[in-house]
């Protein structure tokens, strides 16, 4: 019997840390600035993101000091922004008021914009990358935002409706294996693609890759 009350307490204590890491403290916010005193913007957006998962409101302040954002201060926020490389400020309410207040100004062009939920984020890109493809999904990787990787199948099969937002490079519909086909076709990385897209057409019922990324943009264009 006395072993389960020890049990019991040492979980109760468990979910009561855990509780208090993420109970806002009253009256005071935590600012995390975008302009040039912001010592790594990327990982800033990662924060961002990192506090909506924690169910955690975030003002995101358009405008003001280069879109900064905003929240309620909760220790394991501040932590996480240390632990990051994140600059943020810890603000009175009455800061973070006074703040809001000047957003506020119809003469100022400035807007606060309350976010509520992490969006789901999918890049459309192919699996076995090309060399200029990597940017959009460093970025992403580097600041801790997740995200999946869709192309012409998934779309094709009804999965872009479970995202938010779908990120496109600058793609080519048409068919005709890109831009860089003539410079770049003799080398196996690039044919491997033109492969991999033959490929996809044939087993998702469309006798031409024209014919499967036509599809696709309409897809794309009713998301």
């Amino acid at each position: 019997m006395s072993t389960m009350i020890r049990f019991n307490l040492s979980g109760f204590l468990i979910i009561l840390f855990f509780l208090c890491m993420f109970r806002p403290a009253f009256g005071a916010f935590i600012l995390v600035p975008m302009d040039e005193t912001q010592k790594n913007h990327l990982k800033a957006y990662g924060i961002a993101y990192w506090v909506l998962k924690k169910d955690v409101e975030v003002s995101w302040l358009l405008n003001y000091r280069g879109g900064s954002f905003m929240f309620q201060y909760v220790k394991a926020i501040e932590e996480e922004c240390t632990i990051r490389g994140v600059t943020c400020q810890i603000i009175a309410d009455a800061q973070a008021s006074a703040i809001l207040e000047e957003i506020a100004d119809p003469q100022i062009n400035m807007e606060n914009i309350k976010l509520h939920k992490p969006p789901r984020v999918a890049v459309y890109s192919p699996k076995n990358k090309l060399p200029w493809d990597d940017a959009v999904t460093l970025v992403l990787t580097y600041a801790e935002i997740p995200y999946d990787v869709l192309y012409d199948e998934e779309i094709t099969s009804g999965l872009l409706p479970m995202y938010d937002w779908l990120h496109l490079h600058h793609e080519d519909f048409t068919g005709q294996y890109g831009k860089f086909w003539s410079a770049y076709k003799g080398f196996p990385w690039y044919q491997e693609d033109v492969n991999s897209q033959e490929e996809s057409a044939r087993k998702l019922g469309f006798s031409k890759v024209s014919q499967m990324k036509l599809n696709v943009a309409k897809k794309i264009r009713d998301f």
